[in-house]
């Protein structure tokens, strides 16, 4: 796909140029907001207990999870049941995990990069760090079995990991599509997708009677916190090493786009 707004790289390819910081150089910047916000997001998980007491007693925000619950379980249609199971197994860990790796590879393959694949790794392996340590130091209980669709879960319950993980990949292959793909359309119709995806996977959840609301709205924050630390990171490399410094995602995501073309370029000449 072409973007008019954008020259293609074959008619300009000595005008490129790399940034001046070097690759090492931009990786340790690029990993300052990662290693700052996973360091945060852990210690907020470690020193709130009080917000988790306040969780467990039904204080706060918790009020509504029995209002919320009650008005799902009253509105559940047998055939919406099957279609909702049906969807949210898909960010379940074998499902999302399938997912993922299958999308990152195709992107990666796509774009002859290994950008995608690097960035996601790293993004997944901090989000099960914290969906394990959130549910390990609440131990919440899951909403009760008889308002549960079967088949059950047994683990902790705050935070939905597959909210979590949802909104986390969804992010990620978002930024991967706005630094990639030139057409506009393009661009709007998949994070449009993403941001929908995402949005039915955390109120599948609640639907379904597997989670309670607070659980889906604290895994939605989290995932999107540790999102935009990974996505600020490898921006931060990206522009660090692209020629002009852009100042804008779009600028940074043309000049990453051009200087990946030279390198596979170069290869291919070698």
């Amino acid at each position: 796909m072409s973007d008019a707004n954008h020259p293609s790289h074959a008619s300009q390819p000595s005008e490129l140029s790399p940034g001046h910081a070097s690759k090492p150089t931009a990786r340790v910047v690029g990993t300052i907001p990662v290693v700052v916000a996973f360091v945060g997001l852990v210690a907020g998980v470690m020193a709130t207990r009080e917000t988790y007491v306040s969780v467990q007693a039904g204080r706060g925000a918790a009020a509504f999870d029995e209002p919320v619950q009650a008005w799902m379980l009253a509105h559940r249609i047998p055939w919406l049941d099957t279609a909702a199971t049906w969807f949210t197994n898909l960010g379940g860990k074998v499902g999302m995990t399938i997912l993922a790796t299958l999308t990152v590879l195709a992107l990666a393959r796509w774009w002859r990069t290994w950008t995608p694949i690097v960035v996601m790794v790293g993004a997944t392996a901090g989000s099960l760090t914290m969906t394990t340590l959130g549910k390990d130091l609440t131990a919440r209980a899951r909403p009760p079995a008889e308002q549960a669709v079967p088949p059950l879960e047994t683990s902790p319950s705050f935070p939905s990991g597959h909210t979590l993980n949802a909104v986390l990949i969804t992010s990620i292959i978002a930024y991967l599509v706005l630094l990639y793909v030139r057409s506009r359309r393009g661009r709007v119709l998949t994070c449009v997708g993403l941001a929908g995806f995402a949005g039915l996977m955390g109120l599948s959840r609640v639907y379904l009677g597997h989670h309670w609301l607070t659980d889906v709205l604290a895994g939605a924050a989290v995932g999107g916190a540790w999102a935009l630390a990974v996505i600020l990171g490898h921006w931060l490399y990206v522009r660090l090493r692209t020629k002009d410094r852009a100042p804008t995602v779009r600028d940074v995501a043309q000049d990453h786009r051009d200087e990946v073309d030279t390198e596979v370029d170069t290869k291919v000449a070698d």
